[in-house]
């Protein structure tokens, strides 16, 4: 009896040491022999009118716009700030905005509005992981992903709840591609590896679902550096002699 009582508290051990490293993109996905992880930049929301709020006008009235920011860059004294990425040094790619959402609600209820670019924004490679920097205000509000798969349907994911005070990062990791089968979130199909076809996700907006407890007044959202974990190993070995089915 101790002997199967130790089994099963070691079993539960393992996998809440997993759902602790659910995020880390070395252990996400690992569908090929080898792999080229890079942390990429998706938007910094430095476009004006690139990205447009949505709600029902039965629940509310919702304005986007660009404001001067960012969060706080990581240093010694802070070590969970915002991390340069290395790839990126010497580009002078400007980063002195955030995307503000103010919402003004109607009435108390279940309410969502949603965030959404110009086009759907294509993320190079196998996505491991999505992350964005966000002030929630400290509202029970829940910030949501919207994602476009290799055969263009679209899915959710939770990025998390927005309970929290000043910038946070909130990391989403993709769930791995089926050996077998086309169920769930495909990043790639096996049968097509030239390019002419776009490895991959898109990113479609974001959505945030509204506690009804807290859908009075005016709520403030604040979202900066939109960023990937990418697998590019597959993009970086494609064979340059294979033929392209584009007739």
């Amino acid at each position: 009896m101790k002997r199967y009582i130790a089994i099963a508290l070691g079993l539960l051990a393992g996998g809440a040491a997993f759902a602790q490293q659910s995020t880390d993109p070395n252990r996400i996905g690992i569908d090929t022999a080898q792999q080229n992880l890079q942390e990429i930049s998706i938007d910094k929301f430095e476009h004006d009118s690139y990205w447009r709020g949505v709600i029902s006008p039965d629940d509310g009235f919702i304005n986007a716009r660009l404001f001067e920011g960012t969060p706080a860059l990581q240093s010694d004294d802070n070590p969970n700030g915002k991390a340069p990425i290395p790839e990126e040094e010497g580009l002078n790619r400007p980063d002195d905005h955030v995307l503000g959402v103010r919402v003004d609600f109607l009435h108390r209820g279940n309410i969502s509005f949603y965030l959404y670019p110009r086009r759907p924004i294509p993320i190079e490679g196998i996505t491991k992981t999505i992350s964005v920097w966000t002030v929630g205000r400290n509202y029970n509000h829940t910030l949501k992903i919207l994602i476009q798969d290799f055969f263009g349907r679209q899915f959710e994911l939770e990025v998390g709840k927005l309970n929290f005070q000043g910038w946070k990062k909130l990391t989403v990791a993709i769930p791995p591609q089926p050996l077998i089968g086309k169920a769930g979130i495909v990043q790639r199909d096996y049968h097509y590896t030239n390019s002419s076809h776009q490895l991959g996700i898109k990113v479609v907006g974001f959505r945030v679902d509204c506690d009804p407890a807290e859908t009075a007044g005016t709520y403030y959202l604040y979202l900066d550096d939109l960023r990937a974990v990418t697998d590019l190993f597959a993009e970086n070995n494609r064979d340059p002699d294979d033929m392209a089915d584009a007739w």
